[in-house]
């Protein structure tokens, strides 16, 4: 575990203060004042209610710490390795149980009206951030291709390389990388599709060119690199779910009193601070997302 001395993160004015310089550079971009690639890397993204008054991680520790598995076990290795993935020309395609199945390429989503929503992530293995995402909701991408009334929960597919992915040649896990989310899961307000961070187009080692970002539920949810979605009938026996049944289920919402077979889920390491924090029952979105999952046994579906 990499630890950050609290002097380290970035003080939040600093970071308003670098939004406002990104939104001024991809105006003078537009005016030609500006070189194209000046701005090339840059997004806007209107300021979303939805974030969290929290403090970002800093930038360094958001793009070189996590998990991208196809390329690396360890929470560094996929940052070098990721490098020689080609994120353009990229594609999505939304098929399944809809009237209007379409293939999207990366550059006519990047043209949705973006926000930047500040959430706080909670990985299964106990260490946590706040994330400052560019994205749009992924009910924004589904609307558009009218789910049918038989659909009930949503599939998505990574991209897989064996070429570049030291994990898939060693077929680590059954890959592609596949996840699922229920349908009302899928539509709730506070489910994303990032396609930045920082108010950047998001790094490849952050799962670029999109990735699923659900804020309530273990990391392990939110797909990278994005290639297919689905929408089916019966609930999609995802990669976890398949490797490791007793420790992975399909919802993941964080539930700080079940705990993983082999740690405690109780208590969370922010990354940044020495000391760690309670686990906060959904994440801390119990208020937003509790009603989706009333009357079930949450220590059953875990």
């Amino acid at each position: 575990m990499m630890h950050i001395l609290p002097s380290e993160i970035t003080p939040a004015q600093t970071y308003f203060d670098r939004r406002k310089f990104i939104g001024a550079a991809g105006a003078l971009a537009l005016s030609g004042l500006l070189p194209a690639s000046a701005a090339a890397q840059s997004l806007i993204a209107r300021k979303s209610p939805l974030s969290v008054l929290e403090t970002p991680t800093p930038r360094d520790d958001i793009v070189n710490y996590g998990n991208f598995l196809e390329f690396a076990s360890d929470k560094h290795g996929h940052v070098e390795r990721s490098k020689l993935m080609a994120v353009r020309p990229w594609t999505v395609t939304v098929e399944g149980l809809v009237a209007k199945p379409r293939r999207f390429a990366i550059e006519d989503l990047l043209k949705l009206p973006l926000e930047e929503r500040i959430y706080r992530h909670r990985c299964v293995e106990g260490w946590s951030m706040v994330v400052p995402w560019v994205g749009f909701p992924l009910s924004a991408l589904l609307n558009q291709v009218e789910p049918l009334g038989n659909a009930k929960y949503v599939e998505f597919i990574s991209h897989v390389d064996p070429a570049i992915m030291p994990n898939v040649r060693r077929q680590l896990l059954d890959w592609p990388y596949l996840e699922g989310l229920r349908m009302d899961e899928a539509l709730h307000p506070l489910t994303l599709i990032a396609v930045g961070l920082y108010g950047e187009v998001l790094p490849k080692p952050n799962g670029a060119p999109l990735r699923l970002v659900v804020p309530w539920k273990y990391g392990y949810k939110s797909a990278k690199s994005i290639v297919s979605i689905r929408l089916v009938e019966h609930p999609p026996n995802t990669v976890w779910m398949k490797a490791v049944p007793d420790e992975y289920g399909f919802y993941a919402n964080v539930n700080p009193g079940v705990d993983h077979p082999r740690w405690s889920q109780a208590k969370e390491r922010r990354i940044g601070e020495f000391f760690k924090r309670t686990t906060l029952p959904f994440n801390g979105y119990a208020d937003q997302v509790a009603s989706l999952y009333a009357g079930m046994d949450l220590r059953k579906f875990f």
